[in-house]
């Protein structure tokens, strides 16, 4: 399967790693050029494109990029992938720590992943988002094992979630189905999923105990105007 990946950081890094270890033809991009990841191109077998390249025949894309980045993605970046291509978003949402805050994810309550759709024009699979970078090296586990990490995976489209669903199964990890992507805030930051280390029925159980809220240190500030505080 030919999989494009756009971001080379710890995440799109390492899952250019399993990618290539099971077999699979994958580009990868960043922010800065192909010349900056010949390193990594080296260890993997992986080709470097630019990121307008990266989706190019590919069944498979992966967003791997901060939320802030994403409205700066290359228009059409879609262009050229396979008809039914799946897209997998990554990504998070640390207005404090790294975004500012998004107005449509705030205000009009969007998840991440909706939000992320709107901005390149297609569906996405949440996946991967509250994984430890490290875990995609170290920790797969053949199926079966009773030590196996699952991994929830939220998507409106059934045949591009279970398309994703198979190719994590693959490299090493159970899923858990998450919903779609409205209800993909159960795995959002600060939620019981987030960062954990559990099979799939731990997974399931912390789903269910996620609050729609956000926890305060991932809601974005406003900016204080007259006879206002900030939140």
């Amino acid at each position: 399967m030919r999989i494009g990946i756009i971001g080379a950081g710890n995440i799109g890094g390492n899952l250019t790693r399993r990618f290539t270890a099971a077999g699979h033809d994958v580009l990868v991009a960043n922010s800065r050029g192909p010349h900056t990841l010949t390193a990594l191109a080296e260890e993997t077998g992986a080709t470097p494109v630019r990121a307008e390249e990266a989706a190019h025949g590919a069944e498979v894309v992966v967003v791997t990029v901060p939320l802030r980045a994403v409205p700066d993605l290359p228009s059409g970046l879609l262009d050229g992938a396979a008809e039914d291509v799946a897209v997998i978003d990554t990504g998070n949402y640390y207005p404090r720590q790294r975004d500012g805050r998004i107005a449509a994810i705030e205000d009009e309550g969007l998840t991440e992943s909706r939000w992320t759709e709107r901005q390149i024009g297609h569906p996405v699979v949440k996946a991967f988002n509250g994984t430890y970078a490290q875990d995609l090296l170290e920790r797969p586990r053949p199926a079966g094992d009773p030590g196996r990490m699952a991994l929830p995976v939220a998507g409106d489209d059934q045949a591009a979630k279970a398309k994703v669903r198979r190719l994590i199964d693959e490299i090493g990890f159970d899923t858990v189905d998450a919903g779609g992507i409205d209800d993909s805030w159960r795995q959002q930051p600060g939620t019981p999923v987030y960062g954990m280390r559990g099979g799939v029925d731990a997974v399931v159980q912390a789903l269910g105990e996620a609050s729609p809220r956000r926890p305060a240190d991932f809601r974005g500030q406003r900016t204080a105007g007259p006879g206002t505080r900030a939140l």
